[in-house]
């Protein structure tokens, strides 16, 4: 048999949509109900679904009111505040095209973002860094929250093929990449409520991360607005430790993280009570058996892990309905075709380890890289984009994770290319040749490390200074180690996964 899953496709977006639309489809019946709850530390914001909406459809007023149109492409520069998900989908509610960027990426980086999208405007925090846009306004965080009180306008319907928003994720190339998604990419999420999540109305969600993060964005907010549910967000600088006293205290049902923050709580709370939780669910990064058994020993709760990608989002994953088994991702969510491949693109026979593909007719996959038709058919192959993750597949399809088919690194939930970073520090006087990899220091824990040549040990504070005025903190190096000489292939190319052997093997 082949390692081929197809149960029949989920069902056709409407053909008029907004994805806007579909979030807040539940928010006129549900009005006085809670749909948010900002938390901090014995307070919390609240906003209701009636308060949520008119606050989306004003601030889509206020950017029409600044000559946006639809199809116009908006860079958010905003921080981790409830301004982050209102002025998304306020701008997505109008037609425009946000493009939702990390608050941690330096002004040289969002400048590149800017060349390359010409965005009609900037949804700017001061304190975010951005580049002066003499040519480009700049809307202020000041103007969006005025914003909100205006009459509301209505929903820009339409194909649910249109662009509906662009996300950056690091490409192998080592250039990080625009994906451009449809607004049908929200209605294919909701494979995961029952693939994944067990969501159901009644639910409250919280999750571990900031606002101005997608997985935040899509499985913390979207997901559980579009039915009812009640998301719950911890406010800025809200502390990992605390987390378990908020989780209780606000009745949480489902608790949402990456790998690394349960991790964290474990370490700091190795006995958690929390009455109302149902189960926790896991995306970002492998999560790892030792993590799923300390969770279930200290809450008595399942994790429910996911895999995917900038590109499609989740598509595997263990769900209460479908637990996943020992050291398996899970199974394909109900409604996707799903395949492992060979290099040719042919599906390889059960058991067998192959390229992880998804079908190209998938409505949660990306339309394409923005501007770059040769960089996105060159994912794909016959029928599947490839994701270049490699697995293998049981009998009951459920997959099993064996490593990229590339060097990509997982930092924190975000991937990063060895090459972009590898680039930026190539630029540091001193530095003869550099290789980047992630390394685990300790069991679960892995980190950016770069290994460079030099004719003497380099400064470590100026090594990590000029990182910090150059990338992202997630793509920063968080250990710098010299070598006489960088390992190389047969072919004299850099060998990552022999650096990053090497220095495992390292006592």
């Amino acid at each position: 048999m082949l390692s081929l899953f197809d149960q029949g496709a989920h069902p056709a977006a409407p053909r008029a949509f907004n994805m806007a639309a579909h979030v807040l489809a539940q928010a006129d019946v549900l009005a006085d109900k809670t749909a948010l709850s900002v938390m901090s530390h014995d307070t919390s914001q609240d906003w209701t679904f009636g308060a949520i909406k008119a606050a989306v459809l004003g601030t889509t007023t206020g950017l029409l009111a600044h000559g946006l149109q639809p199809g116009d492409r908006v860079l958010m520069r905003l921080g981790n505040t409830v301004e982050f998900p209102i002025a998304y989908l306020g701008a997505i509610a109008g037609g425009m095209v946000p493009v939702p960027t990390s608050s941690q990426l330096t002004e040289p980086e969002v400048a590149k973002m800017v060349a390359e999208l010409e965005p009609a405007a900037i949804l700017r925090d001061p304190t975010i860094a951005c580049p002066d846009t003499p040519t480009i306004p700049q809307i202020t965080l000041d103007a969006l929250e005025d914003m909100r009180t205006l009459s509301p306008a209505a929903f820009d319907m339409g194909d649910p093929d249109r662009m509906g928003y662009i996300i950056y994720t690091s490409g192998t190339s080592g250039v990080p990449r625009a994906v451009c998604h449809a607004h049908r990419a929200i209605w294919a999420r909701q494979m995961m409520h029952e693939g994944w999540y067990g969501l159901r109305s009644d639910d409250r969600l919280m999750h571990a991360g900031a606002f101005n993060w997608t997985y935040t964005l899509g499985t913390g907010l979207m997901d559980p607005w579009s039915i009812g549910a009640t998301a719950l967000i911890p406010a800025k600088g809200v502390d990992i430790q605390d987390l378990p006293k908020l989780l209780k205290q606000h009745k949480a049902t489902i608790f949402a993280a990456a790998p690394g923050v349960y991790r964290k709580m474990l370490s700091d709370h190795p006995d958690i009570h929390l009455p109302d939780l149902r189960h926790g669910l896991s995306a970002g990064e492998k999560l790892s058996e030792t993590i799923r058994e300390d969770w279930f020993e200290a809450t008595g709760t399942a994790l429910f892990e996911a895999y995917g990608m900038s590109e499609c989002s989740t598509f595997i994953s263990a769900s209460p309905a479908s637990p996943a088994h020992p050291d398996t991702l899970g199974k394909p969510q109900p409604g996707r075709r799903l395949a492992l491949v060979d290099e040719d693109g042919k599906p390889v026979q059960l058991g067998e380890e192959g390229i992880i593909a998804i079908d190209r007719r998938d409505p949660g996959l990306m339309l394409g890289y923005w501007r770059a038709p040769e960089d996105t058919e060159s994912r794909f192959s016959g029928d599947w984009f490839l994701t270049g993750d490699r697995g293998q597949m049981e009998s009951d399809f459920y997959v099993r994770y064996a490593g990229r088919a590339d060097d990509m690194m997982n930092a924190g939930g975000y991937r990063v290319s060895p090459l972009e970073v590898e680039a930026a520090l190539s630029r540091m006087p001193g530095v003869i040749s550099v290789g980047v990899t992630d390394v685990e220091i300790k069991k679960d824990t892995r980190i950016i490390a770069a290994f460079y040549t030099s004719e003497s040990e380099l400064d470590e504070t100026a090594l990590r200074t000029y990182v910090e005025t150059t990338l992202a903190r997630y793509k920063q190096p968080r250990l710098f180690r010299r070598l006489d000489a960088l390992p190389t292939n047969p072919n004299g190319k850099l060998s990552r996964r022999a650096l990053r052997d090497q220095f495992e093997a390292t006592p």
